[in-house]
């Protein structure tokens, strides 16, 4: 059976009885095949048993929480199962170890650019953009603090949305981006995507021997899953990016399909529903791996990016991050 993510949008109740997990709400009772499912995200306001989650950490299934304006609040996470010492250690290592944990920022920081290029081009917007970006790839080089090279990552991308914007419809512009609350209808979008991201991330670190807590472009701190921000930077342009452009371009998401909200601009509940149905379709279509010389799918590329990290950790091949090709 393969293994599906579950989105619980309505209110009601998750429970566990005998070995059947149960999800209860104003239309009935459904019974949940918890051996089909991959992990859950819950948008409404819904109430877990204790025993449901005893059995869903014996499945090894993570749940990821959002609150009313689908914004990510966090994630049960089960007790790690694949956790080695060795890599603990090495993980560890390359980031106490200053030269090292450089080493792999600047590599995600280019990886995300590289992305965002491809973007560009593929948007027939890229025009001075090559050249700004060669420019700034080189102070990337040589920064030799962890601030200059966040730095940089945020001068990149402020060049990217600015290309962007061109080309976008005119009611669907970023103008600038703004986050907690977003301040008009594509930066709720990209909010939005950029948050189910993140937490697709964080499920697919719970299945490798990775600690999702030890990072290197983003400080490690409390209360967030830093090495899923690290690898989010390579999936926002390759994934989320392009699947907003998408939306917005095709007209399959309009301006009924926001709200506002808390000084800003948020998705309804129906917006929201509309942008995941086309997010999980994009993360299930394949893609021919030049390397593998498989077909693999979208969701897929996040663990193998994982692994790839885990091989230049122990000395295996040096990390390059992935460049979207598709």
């Amino acid at each position: 059976m393969r293994k599906r993510s579950l989105t619980l949008f309505s209110d009601g109740n998750l429970f566990r009885r005998e070995n059947t997990l149960y999800f209860e709400n104003a239309n009935g009772r459904k019974p949940l095949a918890v051996e089909g499912i991959y992990d859950i995200y819950v948008y409404g306001h819904v109430n877990i048993s204790s025993q449901a989650l005893h059995f869903l950490a014996q499945k090894g299934v993570a749940v990821h929480f959002f609150n009313h304006y689908g914004h990510y609040d966090g994630s049960f996470y089960p007790r790690e199962k694949f956790h080695s010492g060795d890599l603990v250690i090495k993980q560890a290592e390359h980031y106490l170890r200053g030269e090292k944990r450089l080493k792999l920022a600047k590599l995600l920081v280019k990886g995300s650019a590289l992305n965002m290029e491809r973007n560009l081009k593929r948007w027939k917007v890229a025009d001075s953009f090559d050249e700004e970006l060669g420019g700034l790839l080189g102070e990337l080089e040589g920064a030799r603090k962890i601030t200059d090279v966040m730095n940089v990552e945020a001068r990149i991308r402020q060049e990217y949305y600015s290309r962007w914007d061109e080309h976008l419809p005119e009611g669907f512009r970023i103008v600038k981006r703004t986050r907690r609350p977003p301040g008009n209808e594509m930066n709720a979008l990209i909010s939005f995507l950029n948050s189910r991201l993140y937490a697709t991330i964080v499920s697919e670190l719970y299945n490798t021997q990775l600690v999702p807590t030890v990072s290197y472009l983003h400080e490690p701190g409390e209360r967030r899953f830093s090495l899923a921000l690290d690898l989010s930077e390579i999936f926002k342009p390759a994934i989320a990016d392009r699947i907003a452009t998408r939306l917005v371009k095709q007209g399959v998401v309009r301006k009924e399909h926001f709200r506002s909200e808390l000084n800003g601009v948020l998705l309804t509940k129906e917006g929201m529903k509309l942008v995941l149905e086309h997010y999980n379709r994009e993360l299930a279509k394949s893609v021919k791996h030049p390397g593998l010389k498989k077909n693999v799918t979208k969701q897929r590329l996040i663990r193998l990016e994982a692994y790839k990290l885990i091989k230049h950790l122990v000395g295996i091949r040096e990390y390059e991050p992935l460049v979207a090709w598709f």
